[in-house]
Formats: structure tokens, sequence, C-alpha cells
């Protein structure tokens, strides 16, 4: 069983009333090349208070809750001048430098084509590292913010830009939603044969469901407290040969969705977590941070990453799982367990390290932190 909703008798050109081809229209062509130079690219365009390492000085203009159960907020930034600001793709998202030092990485899902605003969405995790609750307890508007990007290493590969695909099916799982909004944007803008499943634990919990359900019957509402848990099934129904599918979420509904999709002929995934998958096969071991002197005992079941961020809340990382180069550091002295899958075995060689995913096959590393 799911919900779906029927289509409006009439539908604007898009959600936001425009008509002509837009700016996400005129830039889908370049998808494909941009799959090429995700993992290292940053836009470097001084405007906005920018400045060429990719800072942008933004204020929030705008905060609003999302979620009937208050738990999603999102933010409205635009640059304190007016001025526009750097253009991004479906799938991108900003490095949120918080007032205390910490860096987090949260979704464009705004509209492409508004150059003077982005909009973000932040789900308050209690039990988490701090920074959502830090940014539901003090970000308010009229805070002025640093933000590094846009960065984008989930691309939004339509059939026929990119994709040898037919059509295009997404899932999206709670804040998941975020970057798939836009996708679903473009996928509407540009006519393409498109499918969405919805899914969370209640109608209360899902944001942004208005603008979602506005596609109509192409979209399917699935939540937990009336369905159950989703078996992969009902996350892809009727995906088959020639499709490509886009899905955002928790790792168990990610992990369902790429056992389903190894088993299918002629499907294309792309995927993003909002949260780092388990680390396998783990051994404890010590880090040693060498600009400190600070020493860390890393548990078997917890990554290297974790446990440097609990003293440097500011370091760098974006996707949580070893292909952004995002987290890279240099490792002094130690050996170590490379399990990221981008780095050559010259910068191995050299000591370039990806903590997010990488580990120490000794007993201990020192790192240039």
């Amino acid at each position: 069983m799911s919900t779906r909703r029927p289509v409006p008798a009439e539908l604007p050109p898009d959600l936001y009333r425009k008509t002509g081809r837009d700016r996400p229209t005129q830039l889908i062509s370049f998808l494909a090349q941009a799959r090429l130079r995700w993992s290292s690219t940053i836009n470097r365009q001084v405007t906005a208070g920018g400045v060429d390492d990719g800072r942008l000085r933004l204020t929030v203009v705008e905060r609003r809750v999302e979620a009937r159960d208050t738990d999603v907020i999102s933010l409205l930034l635009a640059a304190p001048d007016g001025r526009m600001l750097p253009s991004w793709r479906p799938g991108a998202h900003l490095d949120l430098e918080l007032p205390s030092g910490r860096l987090r990485q949260y979704s464009l899902c705004g509209d492409p084509a508004d150059r003077h605003h982005y909009r973000i969405a932040v789900r308050r995790i209690p039990a988490g590292l701090g920074g959502s609750v830090e940014v539901h307890d003090t970000v308010l508007p009229g805070t002025e913010l640093t933000v590094r990007g846009p960065r984008n290493a989930f691309p939004f590969v339509p059939p026929g830009y990119g994709s040898g695909a037919a059509r295009v099916h997404f899932v999206a799982g709670g804040i998941g939603v975020t970057p798939i909004l836009p996708m679903v944007r473009a996928a509407h803008r540009l006519g393409l044969d498109w499918s969405l499943v919805y899914t969370g634990r209640s109608r209360d919990t899902l944001p942004f469901l208005p603008e979602i359900e506005y596609f109509g019957d192409r979209v399917t509402v699935r939540t937990d407290d009336e369905y159950g848990l989703p078996t992969a099934a009902d996350l892809l129904p009727g995906v088959g040969r020639d499709t490509s599918v886009h899905c955002c979420g928790p790792v168990p509904m990610t992990a369902v969705i790429a056992a389903a999709v190894r088993e299918m002929r002629g499907v294309e995934l792309y995927s993003e977590r909002f949260s780092a998958a388990p680390v396998v096969d783990g051994k404890p071991f010590r880090v040693e941070l060498a600009r400190t002197g600070e020493v860390l005992d890393i548990p078997a079941d917890r990554s290297l990453l974790e446990e440097v961020l609990r003293v440097r809340p500011d370091i760098a990382y974006s996707c949580r799982q070893g292909f952004c180069r995002t987290c890279k550091v240099h490792v002094v002295a130690g050996e170590p367990d490379h399990r990221d899958t981008v780095l050559t075995p010259g910068e191995r060689a050299d000591g370039e390290l990806l903590i997010c995913v990488s580990r120490c096959a000794g007993e201990r590393l020192v790192l240039d932190l």
C-alpha cells in the first residue's frame, strides 16, 4: 500500500511559477562533465563577500519549520549586500562553519535558478555530535555564517545527459529528501520519465512534504507507521532495465537498495548517505595529533574521523565514504590501512590518508593535525 496524490488540473512550468528556459535546464547538459570534476571542485568565484579559497560570508534571512514534528528547519541564506552567489547544480551541498567552530555539510534544497539565495535544511539530532542542536538553538534570522562551496559529490545524471538509462527513479528517506528535491524539479522541467518514493517514520516527520506532493501521482509517500518498514520492492516499484536510481537516506535504506540493484541488469545507481557506513573488520588503534600532542584511542567500531572530530570539530569532511578527498591528511608516522577509492599509489606513498574510512594497519598513527 502507498499514498499517491492526483496531478493538479494545471501544473505551472515549475514550482516557482517561472516560465521559459531556466538556468538548471541550461546547465543540465554539463552534468556529465561535472561527474568527472566533482571530487575536487570548489567554486572559487570572488563574489558575495567570498575569497578565493571558496569561503562566503552569508546572512540568514529566513528560518522556517519544515516538518510538522518541528525537528527540521530550513535556513535561507543570502549575501549581506545582495550580490549574486556562485551557481550550483542538483545534488550540491555547502560546508557550514558554525559559531562554535564545528564544520557541517548540508545539501542545497532550493532553486538553482535563484542566484541570490541558498536554502539548506537541518534535522535536530539530540544524540549527535552537537552540530544540528547548535543550528536549531543558536542560528536565527540575522545570524552571519561562513560557508564553503558549493560542492557536488552527488550529481544528478539524467537520462540522455550522461546516463544511458531511459527513465529515472528517485528514493528519499526523511531528511535525505534535501538533495533529491532539486533533482526532482530538474527532471520535471526537462520533461523526463521519472518517479519518486518518499519514505520516513510518519508524515509528521517528512520535511518539504507539500513541495513533494505538488508533483502528483509521480510521487509515492510511504511511511513506516502506516505500512511498516519498506522492502526493496516497496522502494523500487517498476524499476527495471534502462532505469537510473538516485537515492539518499539512512544507511539501512541505501544498503537495501544497493543490494537489490546489484541483482538487476541494466539499472544504474547513484546514492548518498547522510550518515557514515558502519566500520567493517575494524581493529582498535591509537592516533597522535602531531601539532598538539593529543593521543586518541580509536575503537574497533568507530571511524578515525569521528574520534578526531571530538577534539577538532573544525576539521573539514564531506562524503564520509572515501571518495571526495575533503578529509585528506598527511601521515607523519605509522602504517595506514587505506580504505578509500580515490587516492593514487603516489599519494599513498607520499603519506596521504582519508580519515573518514581509512584506519591503521598497525597499532599507532601520527597525523599532521
